[in-house]
């Protein structure tokens, strides 16, 4: 079986056609079998044809496409999908990370205002490990590293600096910020913002 079978190279439209998702190949046959969701049939001139799976059978293989090999022959692989019943877009929490709270923080130390190079910042914990501050969104913040040193294991207050904000739990996204076109698949890109 070829490798892309087990790859996130089709991407998952909501009924609305609001990219939410990306499936492997393997999903997207599943989900079709079961009419849970139509593929679409992108032509070359960017038309696009809602097709059920028993039509999607019948479908030649073009050169463009990946396919896989059965008994019954070539079946082309899906790179779009449209969900039969679900028209909501998800919305879900990032989860607690270093990467994530320079996000949340816009890559500027939370106490200089200074726009950082990735080399020049880290994660401070506003109220220190050694004295019971936890590892969570509401105690972590970007900081120069020079600034984090001279910090060491003391409260901001103690140290005399001032938070421009108060570290928090960033809020729900929708997950379409987080989908990302990682195997380059042509036919995403009228979905994906």
């Amino acid at each position: 079986m070829s490798s892309f079978l087990h790859k996130n190279i089709v991407l998952v439209l909501n009924k609305c056609w609001q990219a939410i998702d990306t499936k492997t190949p393997a999903q997207a046959f599943c989900m079709m079998a079961g009419d849970s969701a139509t593929a679409l049939d992108i032509g070359e001139d960017a038309t696009m044809t809602p097709t059920r799976w028993e039509d999607w059978l019948q479908l030649p293989v073009r050169e463009r496409d990946n396919a896989i090999g059965t008994a019954r022959g070539e079946i082309r692989v899906p790179t779009v999908l449209v969900l039969a019943r679900f028209d909501r877009v998800p919305r879900r929490r990032p989860r607690f990370s270093a990467r994530n709270v320079w996000a949340r923080d816009g890559g500027v130390c939370q106490y200089t205002g200074r726009k950082l190079k990735p080399s020049e910042g880290n994660i401070d914990h506003v109220v220190p490990r050694s004295r019971g501050g936890s590892t969570t969104w509401e105690n972590c913040v970007l900081a120069h590293r020079e600034v984090n040193t001279r910090k060491a294991d003391r409260t901001p207050q103690e140290a005399g600096l001032r938070l421009i904000r108060q570290p928090a739990t960033p809020r729900e996204l929708p997950t379409t910020i987080g989908l990302h076109n990682a195997h380059g698949v042509q036919d995403w890109e009228m979905f994906l913002v």
